[in-house]
């Protein structure tokens, strides 16, 4: 399991899935918010908008607290939330990024900085572990849209810069700059997007192993279950037997 931790990894987790799963509507439903506050409440016009509609389609998010998000945006309804990104190091050294939207930073930031502490890690300052990332577009197609060959000579055409291929789904990977030219180019070939995200990607894994996954998966856990956070990335690199033992 490498550490780029999506909303979609913390529907798996054992014995939690409904509570799980409203929390991560909840957070669908503010990034929603957040999105057509900031712009037009039109998905085809407002591309942030677009995105977290898309990903709160391929969460299977109801259509009626998809508008209902919406609307409350384009209203001005309801509180101001401010986008926030923190950086820090987990058990064995390994680097994480948490982004989130909150309606109080100070409150936040106390938060994230007790959940590492209490899960050994420590919070870094601003810029601490971004450097050994790529900030990039990810969109995920499922597996049947056609072979590895087919999706990457289409990625290669569309301008994407790397694809990664197994046997549930296929993962593209853009630019920042260029994720809607190559989304929109993919779209026409590949057709819709399981997801389309814009994401943090480690330049460089850091394997770990033995019982400070079982503290890692912890903290990360913590982490994404915190309100105010919206998703969390990290550059750990684990086993399948590790993950099978401790995730």
């Amino acid at each position: 399991m490498a550490g780029h931790s999506k909303f979609k990894n913390i529907m798996h987790r054992k014995g939690r899935a409904d509570a799980v799963r409203s929390k991560l509507f909840s957070k669908l439903s503010r990034e929603i918010t957040v999105a057509a506050k900031a712009g037009l409440p039109d998905p085809a016009m407002n591309a942030r908008l677009r995105l977290a509609v898309a990903n709160a389609k391929a969460e299977s998010m109801p259509k009626d607290n998809i508008d209902r998000a919406i609307k409350k945006g384009a209203g001005g309804d309801g509180e101001s939330y401010d986008e926030v990104r923190y950086e820090g190091f987990g058990p064995g050294g390994v680097a994480i990024i948490v982004e989130g939207l909150t309606d109080n930073r100070n409150r936040a930031a106390a938060n994230i900085r007790t959940i590492f502490s209490k899960n050994g890690g420590n919070l870094g300052a601003s810029g601490s572990v971004s450097f050994q990332f790529d900030r990039l577009g990810e969109l995920t197609y499922p597996a049947k849209v056609g072979s590895e060959d087919k999706v990457m000579e289409a990625a290669i055409e569309a301008g994407a810069q790397d694809v990664e291929s197994d046997e549930e789904s296929h993962i593209i990977y853009t630019a920042y700059e260029d994720f809607a030219e190559v989304a929109a180019a993919l779209e026409g070939v590949l057709g819709e997007a399981k997801s389309t995200k814009i994401i943090w990607r480690a330049k460089n894994l850091t394997p770990i192993s033995g019982d400070p996954v079982a503290t890692l998966m912890k903290l990360v856990d913590a982490l994404e279950d915190d309100d105010d956070v919206q998703s969390v990335y990290g550059d750990y690199d684990i086993s399948d037997e590790d993950m099978e033992k401790f995730g």
